[in-house]
């Protein structure tokens, strides 16, 4: 974001020289009719794609190992027995900021055991949940949101369930496609959802392939919700609760101020919902209470702010002058009581797929 009001820098285009899919996004894919999540081809990227990192070394997080496992025989006279239907709810997993790379994602869903090598659902009744931020940066945000529209569908049809949070880029991609270069009040001037949008990484290949039912689909998504004790949001702020004493009313003032289609309310939401750093420092136990009083739970659960950019180790949510940072697994903080989930893979650090709770 641009800077200024607790935001990262704007985001800068680069020419793309020699992009390749590093070796860990490397994942078996049986040939089929289209790439899961209905992406590029393999080896092409889209017209108009602005990496937003210039030359960035990528960490080598190892190559996915496949097993294969011979079936036992089963006699031709007699069938198979179909399977039980697992009764309960099934583990907890939560994804980072995605911010469209596919590959990436499809890789860390496989290594997890959530899809097959297809990029089909394979978690029988487990729980996955996203943390916001599909598109914008990475070569294919919409490929992204086709694939966890699907998963959301088979990984119901299977007993378990994939549900989504909305990012602040959600909200500026919403803006940019119904709002375009509309004035709205920034608080700093004068703006527009699409000059911001471009700013932060939008990117036209996006905007092109956008259609009608992603549009209802992230205009759907809630804002926070409560699983097993840990608080889901995707910005590390305490805005949530200028939206409502409770879940349940943050969720429904956010869809009404998206059903009502009024770009400076639209606009004053997503400007509130791209804060960050509320839980850093020494006030960020108290800010982190005061949520969880209001929404329950036990731990909050966050993406937006990069790990590296959170830890100070980066001087930008970009990573720009950095040379790559390394990071190995999500970051608790505040007393234990905040986990960030956002690895930075826009910076060439980790897109996190992560079961629930953590291990001590």
């Amino acid at each position: 974001m641009t800077q200024g009001a607790g935001q990262g820098p704007v985001v800068r285009t680069a020419t793309l020289r020699d992009f390749r899919v590093p070796p860990y996004a490397q994942v078996p894919v049986q040939s089929h009719a289209a790439h899961p999540g209905n992406a590029f081809p393999e080896g092409e990227l889209p017209e108009g794609y602005t990496p937003t990192e210039r030359d960035l070394p990528v960490i080598n997080r190892g190559d996915t190992v496949q097993v294969s496992v011979a079936p036992e025989p089963v006699a031709v006279e007699t069938a198979a027995p179909e399977p039980a239907p697992e009764s309960g709810p099934g583990p907890l997993y939560v994804v980072g900021d995605v911010h469209g790379y596919l590959d990436e994602l499809l890789a860390a869903l496989h290594h997890q055991g959530l899809i097959d090598t297809e990029g089909r659902w394979a978690a029988g009744n487990a729980r996955l949940w996203f943390l916001g931020d599909f598109t914008d940066r990475g070569p294919d945000g919409i490929g992204v949101i086709d694939l966890v529209m699907r998963l959301s569908a088979e990984a119901a049809a299977a007993g378990g369930y994939c549900k989504a949070l909305m990012g602040n880029h959600e909200l500026l991609l919403i803006g940019a496609k119904r709002f375009a270069d509309t004035p709205v009040n920034s608080g700093a001037g004068t703006a527009t959802f699409q000059a911001a949008w471009l700013l932060n990484g939008g990117q036209k290949s996006d905007m092109d392939r956008l259609q009608d039912v992603h549009l209802q689909w992230m205009s759907r998504l809630d804002a926070v919700v409560e699983e097993d004790g840990h608080l889901l949001v995707h910005s590390d702020t305490t805005a949530y609760l200028e939206y409502g004493s409770t879940i349940e009313d943050v969720n429904d003032t956010v869809h009404e101020i998206l059903t009502r289609n009024d770009a400076d309310e639209c606009w004053d939401l997503f400007r509130k919902l791209t804060k960050r750093f509320a839980f850093r420092d020494e006030s960020g136990p108290t800010a982190v209470q005061e949520l969880l009083a209001a929404y329950g739970g036990e731990r909050i659960v966050h993406g937006h702010s990069p790990i590296p950019y959170l830890l100070g180790e980066v001087g930008s949510e970009d990573g720009e002058d950095g040379s790559g940072p390394t990071v190995e697994g999500p970051h608790v903080y505040a007393d234990g009581l905040a986990i960030a989930m956002d690895g930075g893979v826009t910076m060439a650090g980790k897109l996190l797929v992560v079961q629930l709770p953590l291990p001590n």
